[in-house]
């Protein structure tokens, strides 16, 4: 499976289609389609012709299809250098096709985060759970286009470069000429190409992926595992031999794979960094390489986060990874340019009268009250008490506990409150019905909704669905299950008073969950009104697997929810 340095497979005349087509950013009358192929060739869609850029000796296309109607339902195919080489001939699902907003009836976003390979990749020793965005495609094949999704979001970690599969091992040992010990990692960027033909190349993700519209975002597995937690963790990691080829593997790879397609046509024409990829006569690697590491070294000059647009539901999608300000004395998740843009996006959609504001960002926003009260006293300690004993102790329980989420950064979690509640509010113009941050990472689901401060016109929500593919362990899962108890949240309430932890004038309420699993969530909007379905993959009989649907949450009036298991 996959491919390893991009070069024309042997005894082949013709371009070969080796992933994708990957439907990606669509708007009313617009739509980009990715490839990556094994040589340079024109790639065709829909009369819309885009040559290959090289990076590295692998070859890529982003296709720009305009002209399309909105609201219309436009098949096509693939075509390289002429020849048609998608749909497959033998395919067993319905033909790709590109769907625009406009179209009557409601408006439904898959979402969901974490996803180990595929199963066909996976070894049963392992004892993964089903694939649930696998189980999901096939599901959404049998039937009608009125019920597929409009669009799909994933939220982080859609490979993994730290915990890789036995067949991605073997194809190490054979590429490096040594054997390659369990816990290997991979050291670049061709490395990270095998990732991704691992990810997206299993039939029914790859007809999901060539049909629904995906919006994606990285999170620490796409680079290393706790990627940039600290200013402590970030000293030790890059101050290693290996980084720099890491994180430039990474984020090369990350804006070949997943950014450049989260980019509309009027953003691609803007890119200074796609149009130097585009003017590349040869092999465009050094122009990433360099983006890659001005990236690592001062994130303000790329900006990973975007905006989405959906009729009625706008989506700013927040990087909450990259651009991390790491010094224990004024830490945020965002810098306080990137925040401003955040605010600005979220104004903006509320001035031109948008019902639903959805924000991405990988990892949760409002955590199980335990949870949230150890990370604010974690990080008071650590910066209360920096390069002394409680402060080495505080910082080895954040990185050994994974004490990095929004709650960890204090400031930046209050300052997003603090906009969100004045959307909620009515201050900035007429308030929509909800607001809705989607997240990943923590390997369980729940739905939890802000109720206080009080006076607000807008449904405040966090839903967190994760993984797709993967398992958390079962001392995670009694650890999620107590952080939402009364008795933990009061525990650790109290750690963090005797710390002197400032209050919060936030407060949430668990509306479902926890649910364990491998799971997909689905939104379904239409005017003022949404819900939140919940589905967990199931085994059914020897190789089988199906979603069934664990809860059914309206999220736009108080209607109590539906919650099956």
């Amino acid at each position: 499976m996959g491919h390893s340095v991009g070069m024309p497979l042997p005894g082949r005349e013709s371009p070969v289609l080796l992933l994708g087509p990957l439907l990606r950013h669509v708007d009313p009358v617009s739509a980009t389609v990715w490839v990556e192929t094994d040589r340079p060739c024109e790639v065709t869609v829909l009369d819309r012709s885009a040559r290959t850029f090289t990076v590295g000796g692998h070859h890529f296309a982003l296709v720009v299809v305009e002209g399309l109607e909105p609201g219309s339902t436009t098949p096509y195919d693939v075509r390289l250098d002429g020849e048609r080489v998608w749909p497959e001939a033998a395919s067993p699902f319905p033909q790709s096709r590109i769907r625009t907003p406009g179209r009557p009836g409601p408006f439904r976003i898959a979402f969901g985060s974490c996803r180990y390979a595929t199963p066909s990749s996976v070894d049963l020793t392992e004892g993964i759970p089903p694939d649930a965005l696998d189980t999901y495609a096939a599901r959404l094949a049998e039937r009608p286009e009125a019920e597929w999704p409009d669009a799909l979001v994933l939220l982080g970690d859609q490979v993994y470069a730290d915990e890789l599969t036995t067949a991605t091992r073997k194809w190490l040992s054979l590429r490096r000429g040594e054997h390659t010990p369990a816990g290997a990692q991979v050291a670049e960027f061709d490395e990270y190409t095998r990732l991704y033909a691992e990810s997206w190349s299993d039939p029914q993700v790859r007809w999901l992926l060539s049909t629904i519209p995906s919006s994606m975002i990285f999170d620490d597995h796409e680079m290393i595992d706790d990627w940039n937690t600290s200013a402590a963790w970030r000293r030790k990691v890059t101050g290693q031999d290996w980084w720099k080829h890491r994180i430039c593997g990474g984020l090369v790879s990350y804006w070949v794979y997943q950014h450049l397609g989260n980019l509309s046509p009027q953003e691609l024409a803007e890119n200074a960094t796609w149009q130097a990829v585009r003017e590349h006569s040869d092999d465009a690697e050094p122009v990433l390489q360099a983006m890659a590491e001005a990236a690592d070294a001062d994130p303000r000059s790329v900006r990973w986060s975007y905006v989405r647009h959906w009729g009625d539901a706008r989506m700013v999608m927040i990087d909450s990874r990259a651009g991390r300000v790491l010094d224990e004395h004024q830490r945020r998740m965002l810098d306080d340019d990137e925040f401003a843009w955040v605010e600005a996006a979220l104004r903006r959609a509320v001035d031109e009268g948008v019902e639903h504001l959805v924000l991405g960002t990988s990892l949760p926003w409002l955590l199980p009250h335990a949870i949230h009260e150890i990370e604010r006293w974690s990080e008071t300690l650590n910066g209360r008490h920096l390069g002394g004993p409680i402060g080495w102790l505080s910082e080895q329980l954040r990185q050994a506990a994974d004490l990095e989420h929004w709650a960890a950064f204090n400031d930046s979690f209050e300052r997003l409150g603090r906009v969100l509640v004045s959307l909620a509010r009515g201050e900035h113009g007429r308030a929509p019905a909800t607001a809705l941050v989607l997240s990943g990472d923590v390997h369980h689901a729940y739905a939890a909704e802000l109720v206080s401060p009080g006076g607000l016109a807008t449904r405040v929500y966090q839903l967190t669905v994760s993984p797709l593919h993967n398992e958390a362990p079962h001392p995670i899962k009694i650890g999620f299950r107590m952080g939402w108890s009364r008795w933990a949240r009061r525990l650790t309430t109290g750690m963090a008073r005797l710390a002197r932890v400032g209050p919060s004038e936030l407060d949430w309420a668990k509306a479902a969950g926890p649910f364990f699993g491998n799971q997909l969530g689905e939104l379904v909007l239409e005017g003022r009104e949404v819900r939140f379905r919940l589905f967990v993959c199931e085994r059914a009989g020897t190789d089988g697997a199906v979603l069934r649907e664990v809860a059914d949450l309206p999220l736009s009036d108080p209607v109590a929810a539906e919650v099956t298991g």
